[in-house]
């Protein structure tokens, strides 16, 4: 068993942006095809803390190197009134020979980047016709901090970067470390959500919602919405805009806004496509003058397609640490299921 902690985690992760966002691009690209295997994800909430909750996160992969497990990852967004992170993860991947557990990984930052990759991709497709000069960011937490990383290596640079939070010092913070990350762009800080929206026609919306609290009135035609957290947009907004999801059977669940608006309308015809079927030429994505809302639920194949890689990365610059005796059997055999079956760092697990 290989075991990978957080600092593990990310030394292998570092700089490897454009890795992590073509990885995402081939999984999705599985998707559409039919090789994964995706149950609905489960999630454990608590009778008196609504807000808090773990979900599971079962998938498998296919391709030159098939992958299963399970992420396991915990929201508790009181945790940032504590100081600490709101969300933890962990991720265990399993051998397709004999079902054994073979690493158990860190999986907050698998998490994140997964997340971010997957937002940064969208935007390049969506914005192919207009590439935007600046980006908004609505939530200054761990999530779109990544966002931004990823974006800023996909996309040309920015030239404005908007920032809002409830918080206003969280915001100030989160604009001075963010400065790094795009040292050639003005950073602001929005005094509200609708001026952030406002400000420019690249939209990032990673907060703790949940329940619907904005509409897209106060953004210019033909802008593109990063919906990451699901619950912000109000059933109207959805319903104004096209829509792009990751899977419609996964994100129209758990009270998200487009399940919400499957409830008002009866069905899903609000929905234009998949990221998948963009990225297969099945669909096109609709032109500059339409808004455009991505709203990725968060697919568990991303996190054991990226952990499978950690892993493989991992087990050639020898990082991590081997616990041996973890479960019955043979550990020699485990070790050599445990293997890279290969040394092209850009294949996908």
């Amino acid at each position: 068993m290989l075991i990978l902690g957080h600092d593990d985690v990310r030394a292998v992760l570092a700089d490897r942006e454009l890795d992590v966002v073509e990885l995402v691009r081939d999984t999705y690209r599985r998707h559409d095809e039919g090789d994964t295997a995706l149950p609905h994800s489960v999630f454990l909430r608590f009778p008196d803390s609504p807000r808090d909750r773990i979900i599971g996160l079962p998938a498998y992969v296919g391709g030159p190197q098939p992958v299963a497990g399970l992420k396991w990852i915990s929201s508790f967004p009181g945790n940032i009134d504590r100081g600490v992170a709101r969300a933890s993860a962990a991720v265990v991947l399993n051998s397709l020979e004999t079902g054994h557990p073979v690493a158990f990984i860190e999986g907050a930052l698998i998490s994140a980047q997964r997340t971010a990759a997957s937002a940064a991709l969208a935007a390049d497709l969506l914005t192919g016709q207009a590439r935007p000069a600046g980006v908004a960011l609505i939530g200054c937490g761990v999530i779109n901090f990544e966002v931004l990383r990823f974006l800023a290596a996909l996309l040309p640079p920015f030239e404005q970067v908007v920032v809002y939070d409830h918080d206003p010092a969280r915001a100030e913070d989160f604009a001075v470390r963010a400065a790094a990350l795009c040292p050639k762009a003005a950073f602001t800080v929005a005094a509200s959500a609708t001026g952030a929206l406002a400000a420019q026609p690249l939209i990032s919306l990673a907060t703790t919602a949940g329940e619907p609290h904005l509409d897209l009135s106060p953004c210019a035609p033909g802008s593109r919405v990063l919906h990451v957290s699901l619950r912000d947009l109000t059933v109207e907004a959805v319903l104004g805009a096209a829509n792009v999801v990751d899977d419609a059977d996964h994100v129209c669940r758990e009270r998200t806004s487009l399940h919400l608006a499957e409830q008002a309308t009866g069905g899903r015809d609000f929905i234009d496509a998949s990221i998948g079927q963009l990225i297969r030429g099945r669909a096109h994505a609709p032109g500059p003058a339409r808004t455009v809302v991505f709203s990725p639920f968060g697919l568990g194949v991303l996190d054991l397609a990226l952990a499978a890689w950690v892993r493989t990365q991992a087990l050639r610059q020898g990082v991590g640490t081997t616990v041996t005796g973890f479960i019955t059997g043979n550990d020699s055999g485990q070790a050599a299921a445990a293997a890279p079956s290969h040394t092209n760092e850009g294949a996908n697990p």
